[in-house]
């Protein structure tokens, strides 16, 4: 280490999240954390009377000075990271080295270096997702009344308006935000409870102290500023790691919606959104016309690979044997990682997007004016029935006429419904020439829609502008896990 390009790294080495996650992630980090553990805990035995001061003095001197090549070369020889890394310190602590892991084993140490880690990861994306959800707040605003064709089974529908579809991708964000919110304050550390929970050992060396192995426990997760479970074995329940991973799965199936419906929408066939290219930038190798929705996909890609993650560690918190199996330690040093990882990626390239999108209005109206007026036959169909026409008579009139204006779209010319229903003296017997041309303007036929985006975007700027501890406070009402109004 470092890795260079002639072996194997990851992708998410170098290609994907940021680099602060990575630096979370990455080896020095991790071992600074472990010292920064056994520090804290000497700190604490320091105060029982079991540690010197020159024995404390020699540990804080060395916090930082990592050697990650020594602890391999050890590590190679004794086959366990952790007493590597104990190794590698006590050798540069002459003084204090001896009390190095006094009364600890290995998951007291990792496991809370573990949720250090996910504390912080979490914290990171937490502050990614908010200025996705303040620029979403921003379009809404902007397009909350700009009527666009809506499509269900993929086949146009009826109108709407751009800012509520954004609101619809906006209000599960916000409820993935609630989520994040409740994991960066509830992740829990094992605490120090010894080799199966029962803090055996350090009862065992506080022995004729004033000091109870719970007040140690306590005095050494304060000092890390952790919050830790009660009760733990070996390890943390491995159900937090479901639960972490699963809340950052969750987000990444609201940002796959919306990867997946900018591609639709990108394609020429609708041609209404188009991604951010650069004058340099290449589509294909093989079409150079080609204007690809990379980043749209990359969202995709990725979050396709974040939901198959909850699986692994389902299995883990499922099969975790009495009190302790070691089978998910290697997948764990992956799974971690690579969940924060790849939604922190998720989250970057759909704020990218959002950032330098085009919305291509033109296009928009263009679309509307093609399928508005079938949508908007049904308003016509209203008012002839409350101007006395027969209402199954009214239907066939305008089915008649939209049938026949399908087979002229089909061929890719304008088209004619609103000239069929506007000469129709069936029709005229009951409206005016007015009245039929301003029932079928399809873009005043979105009800509620802008209204409600309009709100709701006031509402979304409301709950980001909140502090963070004031937001908690009403996780439970009306910003819940269910809902997000």
């Amino acid at each position: 280490m470092p890795f260079e390009h002639d072996t194997f790294i990851s992708p998410f080495t170098w290609r994907y999240g940021s680099p602060e996650m990575r630096k979370i992630w990455s080896e020095l980090h991790k071992r600074m954390l472990m010292r920064r553990v056994w520090v804290a805990l000497a700190t604490v035995q320091h105060q029982a009377d079991l540690v010197s001061d020159r024995q404390l003095a020699d540990l804080q001197s060395q916090v930082e000075n990592v050697d990650i090549d020594r602890a391999r070369e050890i590590e190679n020889e004794v086959r366990h990271d952790v007493m590597a890394e104990i190794m590698v310190f006590a050798e540069q602590c002459p003084e204090g080295g001896g009390i190095i892991h006094w009364g600890a084993t290995s998951a007291d140490i990792t496991d809370n270096v573990d949720a250090l880690r996910c504390r912080q990861s979490a914290e990171l994306i937490e502050t990614r997702l908010r200025k996705l959800l303040a620029l979403f707040a921003r379009k809404i605003e902007e397009t909350a009344y700009l009527p666009i064709m809506a499509y269900s089974h993929f086949q146009p529908a009826e109108p709407t308006t751009l800012g509520y579809r954004l609101s619809v991708y906006a209000q599960d964000l916000g409820q993935d935000l609630v989520a994040l919110e409740n994991l960066s304050t509830q992740i829990r550390g094992k605490g120090l409870k010894g080799a199966v929970g029962s803090q055996a050992s350090f009862q065992d060396i506080l022995t004729g102290s004033d000091m109870s192995p719970g007040k140690l426990e306590a005095e050494v997760m304060a000092l890390l500023d952790l919050p830790y479970y009660p009760i733990a074995t070996q390890t943390y329940s491995r159900r937090q790691d479901h639960l972490m991973v699963s809340d950052l799965a969750t987000m990444a199936a609201t940002l796959h919606k919306f990867g997946l419906d900018f591609r639709l929408l990108m394609t020429p066939a609708i041609g209404e959104w188009a991604e951010p290219f650069g004058g340099d930038q290449v589509g294909s190798t093989a079409m150079p016309f080609k204007r690809n929705p990379i980043l749209a996909e990359n969202i995709c890609s990725l979050a396709r690979y974040l939901a198959s993650l909850p699986a692994v560690a389902w299995s883990n918190a499922s099969q975790q044997i009495l009190e302790r199996s070691l089978d998910d330690s290697a997948n764990r040093r992956i799974i971690l990682a690579e969940a924060f990882l790849a939604a922190d990626e998720i989250l970057l390239k759909t704020t990218r997007i959002l950032e330098e999108m085009v919305f291509e209005e033109e296009v928009m109206a263009r679309n509307l004016a093609i399928y508005g007026p079938f949508a908007a036959s049904e308003r016509l169909l209203t008012a002839l029935v409350s101007a006395g026409a027969d209402r199954q008579e009214a239907y066939e009139w305008i089915r008649q006429a939209s049938l026949k204006a399908w087979e002229v779209v089909r061929q890719g010319q304008p088209n004619p419904l609103i000239n069929l229903l506007a000469e129709d003296s069936r029709i005229l017997s009951h409206l005016s020439l007015q009245q039929i041309v301003e029932l079928l303007d399809a873009a005043d036929y979105v009800g509620t829609a802008g209204e409600r985006a309009e709100a709701f975007s006031r509402q979304l700027r409301d709950r980001l502008a909140m502090t963070k501890e004031f937001g908690n406070d009403v996780l439970g009402s009306q910003f819940d896990r269910t809902s997000f109004h």
